[in-house]
């Protein structure tokens, strides 16, 4: 399941949307990232006070759909979403919401883990920080991008 939204989620909503009624789950895994208020090992002097995303609906949408079926194809899942934000968000605020599901444990996390590596480097989203009034677009990161290629080796 993939969803687009501008509005914060209910983990909880979505987590019992996405699991209800099923009775082979056996193992959930599930990531939610926040807005950090200092971007990881920047170098930057001053805090992130927002950062707004934006997207071409439709293409962003083909391209988590390509990526959820990747994880689904990849492992057994039961259930999987992908929830990602947009527009302007704050430090603290959630941002984006990967959960697994599987009949085992193992593949939950695994695919959890891979859905996040793949949406860093693949998900179209264009994030634009702002720090004391100014405002930068942020660059893909070497360590995201390795993330991603060790999925291509096994």
């Amino acid at each position: 399941m993939i969803k687009l939204q501008a509005e914060d989620f209910d983990i909880g909503a979505e987590l019992a949307a996405l699991t209800g009624g099923q009775h082979d789950i056996g193992g959930l895994a599930v990531f939610v990232g926040l807005v950090r208020a200092e971007a990881a090992g920047d170098g930057a002097p001053a805090a992130v006070e927002a950062m707004t995303l934006e997207h071409y609906p439709g293409m962003t949408r083909k391209m988590l759909a390509g990526i959820e079926r990747k994880a689904q194809s990849r492992w057994p899942l039961s259930a999987s979403l992908i929830l990602h934000r947009y527009g302007r968000l704050v430090p603290g605020d959630r941002i984006v919401m990967a959960a697994c599901a599987s009949s085992h444990r193992h593949a939950a996390f695994e695919a959890c883990q891979f859905l996040m590596d793949w949406l860093k480097t693949e998900a179209p989203f264009w994030k634009l920080e702002e720090r004391q009034g100014e405002a930068r677009w942020v660059e893909a990161r070497k360590s995201d991008e390795a993330a991603q290629k060790r999925w291509e080796q096994g």
